[in-house]
């Protein structure tokens, strides 16, 4: 039997040493940052690190080229961004954002600080692979579809399916037992995991979903509920339920400046980190929301759901990944801004069979995702164009 490797995924503690410097990955459970941890990241970004926030597919923020990794722990740790230095890497949990302002059939918001104190508690847990992914889905369909490992997904104001290798197991849970079934299965799936390398997931392990439902005791129902990943990011003025606003603001390929956190931070209301690498504002008053959108477009923040940039996802790409081929982001960003990214709608000009094309040549439509080699770092889920840098261009698959 092959021992247990090491879990690479980076933290705030263990730097991930990417070709342009190190990296650090911070956790935000349920993708929630209140305004002054905004602050307390965008001071961080520039004066600790590259001066950009990156946000990640799991509505998580990372800092690359940290220059100071014992100041930036300390400022983090004073900010409730760092709150336990032996589970900080197992925090992955994601969570429909708009829940409980618009729409859903149950608020799960009030989930995620209980889920983690949860994985806090239980010394064990700290054992879980990084790449380990929670959701919770508030039944609008939003979530349940990301390659989850253990989840929930409401089916009623109190009744949620148990999502498992992301796919609905049957067994159904109340509100007040969904956070106890889940660390349960996170428990079964570290029996399950034993010393074997390579099961970062559930997904890795040979009916996985099926052995640990059946380790809980469960009975599942007969009717399943089948998920897809989304692809209607929330962009724009959003009405909540309550008469106040939302806005979802698209950041340029997940890079946010930190002068324009800061300016999100001075808004003073609870922001919230996307799968999708944008953001939500929420609670805003409509005048408010108006004196935002007037700031914050100004700034490259993108307000517009029909903007190419919503279309667009890549790699870090050269100089950060030392296995890409090309720089990407240039690549991309050229394709956006002399309009070669076109609506999905659109049919681009044939190719006439060509296998592979410079960058400047390339004319893709709808969502695409670029990168700087094969192993295709930070693909969204869903139906996407794959744009992929060779030896002798790009090739669209």
């Amino acid at each position: 039997m092959s021992r247990r490797v090491p879990d690479s995924c980076p933290g705030v503690l263990r730097l991930h040493e990417a070709a342009d410097g190190p990296l650090a990955r911070i956790r935000v459970p349920g993708g929630r940052l209140e305004p002054g941890q905004v602050q307390v990241l965008a001071e961080a970004a520039r004066e600790l690190a590259g001066g950009d926030i990156e946000l990640t597919s799991r509505g998580n923020v990372q800092l690359r080229q940290v220059r100071d990794a014992a100041e930036l722990t300390g400022r983090l740790a004073a900010a409730g961004l760092l709150p336990s230095r032996t589970h900080e890497r197992v925090r992955n949990i994601i969570a429909s954002p708009l829940s409980g302002r618009i729409g859903g059939a149950a608020d799960v918001h009030p989930l995620v600080p209980v889920l983690d104190a949860g994985l806090l508690a239980a010394p064990r847990l700290a054992e879980l692979p990084g790449r380990v992914l929670f959701t919770l889905d508030d039944g609008r369909g939003d979530i349940s579809g990301l390659d989850g490992d253990i989840g929930v997904h409401a089916t009623g104001p109190d009744e949620f399916a148990l999502v498992l290798a992301g796919t609905d197991s049957g067994i159904r849970v109340s509100a007040a037992d969904a956070v106890d079934v889940m660390l349960a299965a996170a428990h079964t799936f570290l029996d399950l995991r034993g010393d074997e390398a390579g099961r970062w997931r559930l997904h890795d392990i040979e009916d996985g979903a099926a052995r640990v439902a059946d380790h809980l005791g469960l009975t599942p129902a007969a009717e399943r509920v089948d998920f897809t990943a989304a692809q209607d990011i929330p962009i724009g003025w959003l009405d909540q339920d309550n008469g106040l606003v939302s806005l979802g603001a698209g950041v340029r390929l997940g890079s946010l400046p930190a002068r324009t956190a800061e300016f999100i931070a001075a808004v003073d209301r609870p922001v919230f980190i996307t799968p999708w690498r944008t953001l939500i504002i929420a609670d805003l008053a409509e005048w408010a929301a108006e004196q935002v959108v007037r700031v914050l477009a100004p700034m490259d923040l993108i307000f517009d759901a029909n903007s190419p940039w919503l279309q667009v996802s890549a790699c870090a790409g050269r100089p950060g990944c030392a296995k890409s081929r090309t720089d990407v982001r240039a690549d991309v960003t050229a394709a956006v801004e002399t309009g070669r990214v076109l609506p999905p709608e659109s049919k681009p000009p044939a190719r006439q069979d060509i296998p592979t094309l410079p960058a400047n040549e390339l004319v893709v439509a709808g969502r695409q995702h670029w990168s700087g080699c094969d192993r295709r770092c930070g693909r969204p889920r869903g139906i996407v164009t794959d744009v992929t840098a060779t030896d002798t261009g790009y090739r669209i698959d």
